[in-house]
């Protein structure tokens, strides 16, 4: 690959778990992967790749994400016919200074000394040329030496938002060129909020940043350079796992969790910020969605199964059941297949708290959605009981799942729709749609697509363990003989 001094990586920072949008938004499959622009079909993540288009010099990304994820974030970007430069996967989640340091590595790695666009995989940007534009003018600085971060410009008294101070005031003459920074703010109360949107030194602090590899190795060198010396073992250690580069857990683990704000850029000379009016949202709550979707007369977003009378400002979103709403004002109600959230909109930002209860009291919908994704498509569970549980199971074409056995569970298939391909100890049998199949405890057995259209099938199983954990694999296209997820 020819990189070029001039050449922009973007690297995508997708590890985020986006709990503040719980029930949508788990862990499991977190908010940078849903379509949560109503008027568009893309995710987040997508459009955060796609918004740089036509962008000079811009190459393929890295994308940084956890293990879990790996096969969603391939997948993603496959339907938008980009081939990413790398697909790092971190063993543990170490904020974003070691995610950075390993991006940087990365990229020297691959040529000469690329510029960096460090980019959040769940925020949203209205104005894309402008958004372009900034980058443009940031290339000079980045170009000459310095950490260049964006400031978006303060619309409201936010909270929920750190704060850039920078050591002048911006003016006619100076708003588009990048201003040297006095000091970084963390979250402040409602009080001191409103203060500072009403001084033109203070923007949000965007995590969004733009400078040389070299250049941020060598302010970690100086600044963090265990992080450094950690992620260039954890990389030099890596293990290529299909399309992904698997980082050494040890190396990495060793890593302190810490901000590159913390880490770096509180603490540099070469800080200085740019000022972005781009209609930027980073989506953080339930309100801050409600602001950005498409409403109707009522004030009120609608998707799904609603009926609204006498209802405003609410966002009402429902994936299978009927929603009525009689009477209501700045609600947001989401029902998914599993949970109800019922919330005021103002007190959308206290639902990452509730996740943590949920958690931490082995709720299982604090984390996990019903429906789990994994490269040969989807599952669902239906329903369960004490020692059986109804799945529906769906393939991709030319897809298969891994050769497996089940220790403690008997499995049963019915085919709903599609054609399905079944192995039982080395013998093979095609089903139609109303056509099933028994799997014995302790069968060797395998599910493939072979058809053009998606596969579906209903499976029962039953037994004394049904847990995932209770697979135990021979063969498997994806690289998950060691590695079961």
């Amino acid at each position: 690959m020819n990189i070029t001094d001039h050449s922009i990586i973007p690297v995508i920072l997708s590890g985020g778990s986006g709990t503040r949008l719980w029930p949508l938004s788990r862990e499991s499959y977190p908010k940078q992967f849903l379509a949560l622009d109503s008027r568009t079909k893309k995710t987040l993540l997508q459009k955060t790749y796609e918004r740089l288009l036509g962008l000079e010099g811009l190459e393929n990304p890295i994308l940084i994400c956890n293990e879990d994820h790996r096969f969603i974030v391939a997948e993603q970007f496959r339907e938008i016919n980009t081939d990413p430069q790398a697909i790092i996967l971190e063993p543990v989640g170490r904020n974003t200074a070691p995610a950075i340091a390993v991006a940087a590595l990365q990229a020297i790695s691959l040529g000469k000394d690329p510029l960096l666009l460090i980019l959040a995989a769940d925020h949203l940007i209205e104005n894309n040329v402008e958004f372009q534009r900034v980058i443009q003018s940031a290339k000079i600085y980045a170009n000459q030496g310095s950490l260049v971060t964006f400031g978006i410009v303060p619309t409201s008294a936010e909270t929920g938002y750190g704060y850039i101070e920078t050591k002048e005031f911006p003016t006619k003459e100076n708003q588009k060129i990048g201003l040297e920074i006095n000091k970084f703010i963390e979250k402040p109360n409602k009080d001191i909020a409103e203060k500072l949107i009403k001084d033109s030194r203070y923007t949000w602090n965007s995590g969004m940043f733009l400078f040389k590899a070299s250049t941020i190795i060598s302010e970690l060198k100086k600044f963090a350079p265990e992080i450094l010396n950690y992620c260039k073992i954890a990389l030099e250690k890596d293990i290529e796992d299909l399309d992904f580069l698997r980082l050494e857990t040890e190396s990495f683990k060793q890593c302190p969790k810490i901000s590159i704000d913390v880490a770096v850029m509180e603490k540099t000379n070469l800080g200085i910020v740019l000022p972005l009016n781009v209609g930027w949202n980073d989506i953080g709550s339930w309100k801050s969605l409600w602001d950005i979707s498409k409403k109707n007369n009522d004030g009120n977003y609608i998707n799904g199964r609603i009926i609204a009378e006498k209802s405003k400002n609410c966002y009402l979103k429902s994936e299978q059941r009927l929603i009525v709403g009689i009477g209501i004002e700045n609600l947001i109600v989401v029902d998914t297949n599993d949970a109800i959230l019922v919330a005021n909109r103002d007190q959308s930002q206290n639902i990452g708290n509730i996740v943590k209860n949920l958690t931490s009291t082995a709720f299982p919908e604090g984390k996990m959605h019903k429906k789990i994704y994994r490269p040969w498509g989807n599952y669902t569970t239906i329903v369960e009981g004490n020692r059986w549980l109804v799945k529906l199971i769906e393939v991709k074409p030319n897809a298969s799942l891994s050769l497996q056995m089940h220790h403690h569970r008997a499995e049963h298939w019915v085919v709903v729709n599609g054609t399905a391909l079944i192995e039982k100890n080395g013998e093979q049998q095609l089903l139609s749609e109303n056509e099933s199949t028994f799997i014995p405890l302790g069968c060797k057995h395998r599910l493939s697509n072979p058809g053009k259209m998606r596969l579906e099938l209903i499976e029962v199983q039953s037994g004394t363990y049904l847990d995932e954990e209770d697979i135990i694999r021979f063969e498997d296209s994806y690289g998950r003989i060691k590695n079961q997820n």
